[in-house]
């Protein structure tokens, strides 16, 4: 049912934008955003947040969606809150799985003393798209997403 979201999502990352923006932009639509929303509310979290390498992007799209999806808007709402980080944590747990790592430098291999402060971003050549998993995280996290809402549904 979600297939379409899942593709469009690799599509997005393969034509520039970052792995959040791919995730987001690709069910955006679902919760009312146009795509210059989904594309501006998640630009950040590339690169593991900012480029930083930490949590990955393609994972915190997700986690954004969830909140969509799943967050409350009452401030005292601690049951809300609290399904919210039950959901965030069991897909956190699911792209660990399928990835084998949620910290966006140990995905793409980098070694623990490699610089994290560079905020260039790097030009999309083939070889980028070659030496990189990202695209691959962008699908394990879009699939993960339209999996979670499949089952909402059911």
């Amino acid at each position: 049912m979600y297939e379409e979201r899942i593709e469009r999502a690799v599509n997005l990352f393969l034509s520039g934008f970052n792995c959040s923006q791919s995730v987001v932009t690709a069910f955006a639509d679902l919760y009312g955003f146009t795509e210059e929303q989904a594309l501006r509310m998640s630009a950040s979290f590339g690169g593991g947040i900012g480029r930083m390498r930490q949590t990955c992007g393609a994972a915190c799209g997700m986690f954004l969606l969830a909140g969509l999806e799943t967050g409350c808007t009452d401030g005292t709402d601690r049951e809300g809150k609290s399904y919210n980080y039950k959901i965030v944590q069991h897909l956190a747990e699911r792209f660990k799985e399928e990835s084998g790592a949620l910290i966006c430098s140990e995905l793409l291999g980098l070694r623990k003393d490699a610089p994290t402060n560079n905020p260039k971003a790097e030009s999309r050549t083939p070889e980028y798209y070659a030496k990189r998993p990202c695209a691959r995280m962008v699908e394990n996290a879009a699939r993960i997403f339209a999996q979670f809402l499949n089952e909402r549904q059911t």
